[in-house]
């Protein structure tokens, strides 16, 4: 495993500048795991100003600190030390930050830049993607992400509770990382999305429907339908389903019809 060439190069022009650069997030995960990332994120403490004046071919077009570096479109070499990463050209570049409340459970009401490391992470969703790592490789952990990944645990980072008031859709993030990765939903964090299902009101039917898609496109698309019942949030996007649940069927069927349907969603994805 490394980080690919373009990447590195982005850090190192930051250090080289007197700025601190990691890469962050999803991508860090799926190194950990040794999985191929699908995009690479880097955050550092030089504001947007700063890091364009570093790569004078970049974008700043949002209010979130996040400026995107062009890079040339190459991929990594092949062997078996190397993780074959797909063609890159755009990096997004963003500034440490710390957020405020949430109004509408989706956006910050106001961010504010940070200095530290530790700030920008603390305000992720879940330890797993609250991971940084910098250009040697070296890990930045100050939530235990590395040893959840070991023991195989989707856990919010800090309280539960104001991780899903921030942002609602975190509640099928959740489900939808379990299902993928074939985790498991920590005790708390479970409690916690079982508590706040109704705030999936507040959220556009778009992004409930993109994530519900990727839990039924993954590999364990039978187990991520059952943990958003077991998590009650099946009610806020599929009701008519649960209304198969405990009912049984005609002497030809061992299955109630809540069974069958979670059976025939796991015969589909093996199909595929």
């Amino acid at each position: 495993m490394t980080i690919p060439k373009e990447v590195k190069m982005i850090l190192e022009k930051l250090e080289e500048n007197g700025f601190e650069g990691f890469i962050v997030g999803g991508c860090v995960r799926d190194l950990m795991m040794n999985q191929k990332p699908k995009d690479w994120d880097i955050t550092t403490n030089a504001t947007p100003e700063e890091i364009q004046k570093i790569f004078p071919d970049s974008f700043y077009e949002n209010e979130f600190g996040t400026v995107g570096v062009k890079v040339r479109n190459k991929e990594s070499p092949p062997n078996a030390e190397v993780l074959k990463v797909p063609e890159i050209e755009v990096v997004e570049v963003t500034t440490y930050r710390t957020e405020s409340t949430y109004t509408d459970k989706r956006h910050p009401d106001q961010i504010k830049f940070a200095q530290k490391l530790e700030d920008d992470l603390k305000r992720r969703d879940f330890t797993i993607n609250a991971l940084a790592m910098d250009k040697n490789g070296q890990l930045k952990d100050f939530f235990g992400g590395q040893d959840d990944l070991k023991k195989k645990i989707i856990r919010a980072v800090g309280n539960p509770e104001e991780r899903f008031t921030e942002d609602a859709l975190r509640m099928m993030r959740a489900v939808r990382l379990a299902a993928q990765l074939g985790f498991e939903i920590e005790s708390a964090t479970l409690e916690a999305i079982k508590k706040n299902t109704s705030l999936l009101e507040v959220i556009s039917a778009e992004r409930i429907r993109d994530e519900l898609i990727k839990i039924i496109n993954s590999e364990r698309a039978d187990q991520g339908i059952e943990l958003l019942r077991q998590a009650d949030l099946l009610s806020h996007v599929i009701p008519e389903l649960l209304e198969g649940v405990g009912v049984e069927q005609n002497l030809h069927h061992i299955y109630t019809v809540w069974e069958h349907n979670v059976r025939a969603l796991k015969y589909t994805v093996n199909q595929n």
